[in-house]
């Protein structure tokens, strides 16, 4: 496994240069918000987070970080934007969140240092942001225990995508900011099922997420056309 930098310095810029509005319910991140009580029960309700110890990997501003801790979970957060890992910081002092942590450094680096060492590992919008996405999968799969659970989560390439996730959502809704999403780098289901049997996972469930523009709603259902996540497991040894 390469411990090169898997980074894209632009989109490490674009996230650097909102982070202050991660925790804006009405800002560029407001999706996010509106989501991760769905992301944070379907994680739950397959693995249970309490006394767990759990990677969240791409953590931005700590979302999701944050409520995994507030589930019983204890967390460390890594991201490669250190803005937004002082804003996550920032926001546990101040909500006072127990049982979690926020450090700047790469999954593959990561992994070469704690192989094995989490019951959990979430990467959640993330993977359409990075250069090789596989070698990210391979890290999650190396972190997590045998027997463990690795979550990704990511917008899957296809038409229906492009016009909800691109066209309606960055420029006629003005859900995210324009130029949030690149098409060609959205991950394919079947795509992002390669990867993970390829780095040892098998997939076990799998759910998509649609928005109603009407309700401005998020909800889960079998639909994996736009926004879907997976839930892989390392098998034990």
């Amino acid at each position: 496994m390469t411990t090169a930098a898997n980074v894209d310095e632009s989109e490490l810029a674009k996230f650097s240069a909102l982070a202050h509005r991660w925790w804006d319910l009405t800002g560029e991140f407001a999706p996010l918000h509106a989501i991760n009580p769905l992301r944070l029960e379907w994680i739950d309700s397959t693995c249970p987070l309490a006394g767990q110890r759990v990677l969240d990997v791409g953590c931005g501003g700590g979302i999701l970080a944050d409520a995994m801790a507030r589930k019983g979970a204890e967390v460390l957060g890594i991201d490669l934007a250190e803005k937004s890992l002082k804003v996550a910081q920032l926001h546990a002092l101040e909500a006072q969140t127990p049982r979690v942590t926020y450090r700047c450094v790469a999954a593959e680096a990561l992994a070469a240092e704690q192989a094995g060492q989490f019951d959990a590992v979430t990467c959640m919008e993330m993977l359409e942001h990075v250069p090789d996405p596989a070698s990210v999968v391979r890290a999650c799969a190396t972190l997590v225990k045998p027997g463990g659970w690795v979550f990704f989560s990511t917008i899957n390439r296809s038409p229906k995508s492009f016009l909800m996730a691109i066209v309606g959502a960055e420029y006629l809704l003005s859900l995210v900011p324009r130029g949030t999403h690149e098409y060609a780098r959205l991950l394919r289901p079947s795509e992002l099922g390669c990867f993970c049997r390829e780095a040892g996972l098998e997939l076990q469930r799998s759910s998509g997420l649609e928005y109603n523009p009407l309700t401005r709603r998020y909800r889960l259902s079998a639909d994996t056309g736009v926004n879907y996540m997976i839930a892989t497991r390392r098998p034990a040894e």
